[in-house]
């Protein structure tokens, strides 16, 4: 049977932030929803570049030496191995693409570190 994927339904399933949940798989990738606001942790993904597209709301990234800032309907690829940190001053919602089983908080570890393969 084909059915459509809704984002916006599959957003009303959670609540935590910080907490990305897997929706769809694609090859060995991962399409993720996460709810963010505030600050995240300083990390990087040494293996693999990692897409950020923004449903609603706005996220800065910011990086070592600069910063990308995106509202809804924009996306931006952090390069493997580069060092950011996410932020939203309100809540935003947005999807990650990356490799199945990347954990969000890279080798930093820490409070935030989610289950990297939990389904909604």
């Amino acid at each position: 049977m084909y059915k459509a994927l809704n984002i916006n339904e599959k957003f009303s399933n959670f609540s935590e932030l910080w907490s990305p949940k897997i929706i769809a798989g694609l090859n060995d990738y991962h399409f993720k929803l996460v709810k963010i606001k505030g600050d995240f942790i300083w990390h990087d993904h040494k293996g693999t570049d990692e897409v950020f597209l923004v449903i609603s709301g706005s996220l800065r990234i910011d990086f070592r030496d600069g910063h990308v800032d995106l509202k809804s309907g924009e996306m931006f690829v952090v390069p493997k191995g580069v060092e950011h940190k996410p932020f939203a001053s309100e809540e935003c919602r947005i999807m990650i693409v990356e490799p199945a089983g990347i954990i969000n908080t890279g080798d930093a570890g820490g409070d935030l570190t989610a289950d990297c393969d939990e389904w909604i």
